[in-house]
């Protein structure tokens, strides 16, 4: 099974780490409180979606971004279409949380 690969576009720095929306251009829009320095929000980035996949950390890499605020994620033990459906519902539930 090849790595699931998921495009994000992340928000360093905001007040809390959270999915916040799917772009129209099929991007996750993730928020990390983490500055853009020293790798932090790439780990944050990591440590989020592995919590929001329910994948262990050392699954999950930045493996294109690095620098950037569009990133590509892969995780591995993972097929793509599973990582879209379990963000989406993930997405849901928050935005359930919100009173929505």
């Amino acid at each position: 099974m090849s790595p699931a690969r998921i495009a994000v576009r992340v928000h360093p720095g905001a007040r809390r780490n959270a999915l916040v929306d799917r772009l129209a251009s099929g991007e996750w829009k993730v928020a990390v409180s983490a500055p853009p320095e020293g790798g932090r929000a790439n780990a944050a980035v990591v440590e989020l979606v592995a919590e929001l996949l329910g994948v262990k950390r050392g699954q999950v890499v930045v493996a294109r971004g690095a620098s950037s605020r569009a990133k590509t994620v892969e995780i591995t033990g993972l097929e793509t279409g599973e990582a879209e459906r379990r963000l989406a519902a993930a997405l849901a539930a928050a935005k359930g949380n919100d009173g929505e």
